[in-house]
């Protein structure tokens, strides 16, 4: 019963840092120590990102929707939208795909810290720009291909545990010349394609050690539900925020998280 009750903890950690500039994976690894989960062949944190995949399909239903008609329709702003995807996919898929029998020598708490305290710095310097007082709209559709380019290699840091997925798409985005509020979207929509293969693959590739991993299958679900719903919160909440303010307290945040995680690892 109790690690039914770990599953749900985790599932939560995912959903609400999968979309923050701070990394699940991170702190899903360091949730994971602290809790003594099983997590084999790391299966368990890949696959609750499925319940975080459903909460970004849901929020953007209507505009998926409508930009998938497009496309079949053979619409030139819809090619367009799910060209910038491609571009931004494709980078960290490949790079991901030939790394990944390496990743297991990386995915440390040590690794997390320092990859936080770097991240948080990296933003705190991209994201200097004055804070607008009117609300900004995300402008998906105004997104160049060079900028996809940039924000797809900019994701490739995100295979480092700690980086943030969406920390390094957003800082990416800010880099090429977004505003945070087109860098933020973008790096939802990106996850989807991203979020997806990467549990399909490991579902291909390890599916196998699921009875391995604490709770098996009935663990896995509670964590992609509990990853679902708060993810839905804190998608709603971020691009609310984003809208007024700036990414520093996040820096701020990971840094400190880096820190009291290191400090932590020096006395135990």
């Amino acid at each position: 019963m109790f690690v039914l009750i770990e599953a749900i903890i985790l599932g939560v950690v995912e959903g609400l840092t999968e979309f923050l500039p701070i990394s699940s994976t991170g702190h899903l690894i360091v949730a994971e120590h602290l809790l003594e989960f099983e997590d084999a062949k790391e299966i368990f944190t890949v696959v609750i990102q499925v319940g975080a995949i459903a909460a970004v399909i849901w929020y953007f239903r209507q505009d998926l929707f409508r930009r998938v008609r497009g496309l079949l329709r053979r619409e030139k702003q819809a090619i367009r939208f799910w060209t910038l995807l491609a571009i931004g996919t494709i980078p960290a898929g490949m790079l991901g795909l030939l790394i990944d029998s390496q990743m297991e020598h990386i995915t440390t708490p040590t690794v997390v810290a320092l990859a936080l305290i770097v991240g948080g710095i990296v933003l705190w310097f991209i994201d200097n720009k004055p804070v607008k007082h009117q609300k900004e709209e995300p402008k998906i559709d105004k997104i160049g291909i060079k900028q996809a380019w940039y924000v797809g290699i900019g994701q490739c840091l995100a295979l480092i545990p700690g980086v943030s997925r969406s920390g390094a798409t957003i800082i990416s985005g800010l880099f090429a010349g977004m505003d945070r509020a087109t860098a933020t979207a973008f790096s939802f929509y990106l996850s989807i394609p991203v979020l997806v293969l990467a549990s399909a693959y490991k579902l291909v590739k390890h599916g196998d050690a699921i009875p391995s991993i604490s709770g098996g299958v009935p663990a896995i679900a509670l964590g992609m539900v509990a990853a679902f719903l708060t993810a839905l919160a804190a998608i709603a909440w971020l691009l609310r925020y984003i809208s007024r303010h700036n990414f520093r307290p996040f820096a701020y945040y990971r840094i400190a998280a880096g820190i009291i995680i290191l400090l932590w690892l020096g006395v135990n």
